[in-house]
């Protein structure tokens, strides 16, 4: 686990799906080490891809019209993203994160969960399909 340089991230969007009913601001954090077969972004496995995340990023991408942000990954990097979160949560808005990993991964991560509202979990299987897949492995989780 990367334990203290920055995030980076690449295609921010705002999206309306990956998290139900909010508006979302959706960034894909470099560096993943899943390597998951069938990944729809593995550009982003290599961890100087994209744009250092920065607080002063963060709030450059802030002054949107949303409701929470959503890192696609960052939880090898749970310093940088826990910073990012605590920034996101004190500007009023909802965090999310999507993870390969499963929830027992974060049970001594409390300061991760504690500074989200949703999670996503489990490692992307081509044959079993994402989120909207009947076979998933994968699941949303509300947590507060």
């Amino acid at each position: 686990m990367i334990k203290s340089k920055k995030l980076r991230y690449s295609y921010p969007q705002e999206v309306f799906q990956e998290i139900p009913g909010e508006l979302t601001l959706a960034l894909s954090i470099s560096g993943c080490n899943l390597h998951c077969k069938g990944c729809h972004s593995s550009e982003t496995w290599d961890p100087n891809f994209g744009k250092i995340l920065d607080i002063n990023e963060l709030e450059m991408l802030l002054n949107k019209h949303i409701s929470c942000v959503l890192f696609y990954g960052g939880e090898w990097n749970i310093k940088e993203l826990t910073k990012m979160l605590v920034y996101v949560k004190a500007k009023g808005l909802k965090t999310a994160l999507y993870t390969g990993r499963e929830s027992d991964y974060f049970d001594e991560f409390d300061e991760v969960i504690s500074n989200l509202n949703y999670i996503k979990v489990g490692r992307y299987i081509e044959k079993l399909g994402g989120l909207k897949s009947p076979e998933t492995n994968q699941r949303i989780i509300k947590l507060r």
